[in-house]
């Protein structure tokens, strides 16, 4: 498994995905602009308009060049869906589009926080998570992408720089606010690396699984921050649906299924921002087992049994959409 995964380079893959995006910058409604330390930072939302086409490029670069992501069009209240699938679910998702690269500077009311995703994870290898995938990349250009709705000060950007190891005109930053278009159309494409994520948590062995898909509805956005971040979670939460295909004991794939879904969760039952206003706005008091699809299908390859859990909660949609 080890040496699968040392020959595929989520940051080599990445790469054209991103020429890609600058190159087509302006039909994306893009600003391209650099930091004064050489970086290429692509504005996506901030003043740039970006869009949904954005997003979806900007989230197949988050999945390392390894996953799909298409919009889709169903018949019913939220008619455009997010799709995404993946060969490599726990390659792509975890050591790539999982947004776990925690970056701060300064102090009170100016200071900058962001999860860094994005392939320049896979080179910085700053979370435990690295050792247990038994992964660490090498490439001399990469990309991260921070959901923020400013510029990361030279601080940050610097140290980027110094813990992926690459030349700082080597390095993109791609900048996505979750009140944007493209930021909630990247945020609502985690849908199947949330799964990978609390699949992990649950302890269940990562190398028994082999492929996977899942869909969510896009959330609208919202004008506030706060009100955004609840939808793009609820979209997951409550209209999220996946499938993975193990290879495992069929209990082991049943037990999987049974507790996978966000609903196994005793936070469940209330939109997101609702939660996270009774918990004073501590994200850590949530329990962590909430954050998960709202169905789960687990298909056991090595016997052809499928096992479902979890159903979509239209209502509870609704009321976090603001329809």
């Amino acid at each position: 498994m080890q040496s699968e995964r040392a020959r595929a380079s989520v940051n080599r893959r990445a790469e054209p995905l991103v020429a890609q995006l600058l190159e087509r910058s302006d039909a994306l409604r893009l600003e391209v602009s650099r930091h004064e330390c050489g970086a290429v930072l692509v504005d996506a939302g901030i003043k740039a308009p970006g869009g949904l086409e954005a997003g979806r490029r900007i989230a197949e670069i988050c999945l390392g060049g390894l996953g799909d992501v298409r919009l889709a069009v169903n018949p019913g209240r939220w008619p455009v869906s997010i799709c995404v699938s993946t060969s490599d679910p726990v390659l792509a998702c975890l050591a790539s589009q999982y947004a776990g690269w925690s970056l701060a500077a300064g102090s009170g009311k100016s200071k900058f926080q962001a999860l860094g995703s994005g392939p320049a994870r896979a080179l910085a290898v700053k979370e435990a998570l690295f050792e247990e995938l038994a992964y660490r990349d090498h490439a001399d250009s990469t990309c991260l992408v921070l959901e923020v709705d400013r510029i990361p000060p030279a601080e940050v950007v610097d140290k980027v720089v110094r813990d992926c190891g690459v030349a700082p005109d080597r390095l993109t930053i791609i900048l996505t606010p979750t009140q944007s278009l493209a930021g909630m159309v990247q945020i609502v494409a985690r849908v199947l690396e949330v799964a990978l994520h609390k699949v992990h948590a649950l302890g269940f062995p990562l190398e028994a699984v082999l492929d996977g898909a899942g869909c969510a509805p896009l959330a609208p956005p919202a004008a506030d921050f706060l009100t955004a971040m609840g939808r793009s979670n609820d979209a997951i939460l409550f209209g999220g649906s996946i499938q993975l295909y193990v290879r495992c004991e069929d209990e082991q794939a049943a037990q999987l299924a049974l507790r996978l879904p966000c609903s196994a969760s005793h936070d469940y039952g209330k939109p997101f921002g609702t939660i996270f206003k009774e918990v004073d706005y501590d994200f850590y008091k949530i329990d962590p087992m909430l954050f998960a699809p709202a169905v789960v299908v687990v298909t056991n390859l090595s016997s052809g049994r499928s096992f479902r859990s979890g159903a979509i909660s239209e209502e509870l949609l609704s009321l976090s959409f603001g329809a």
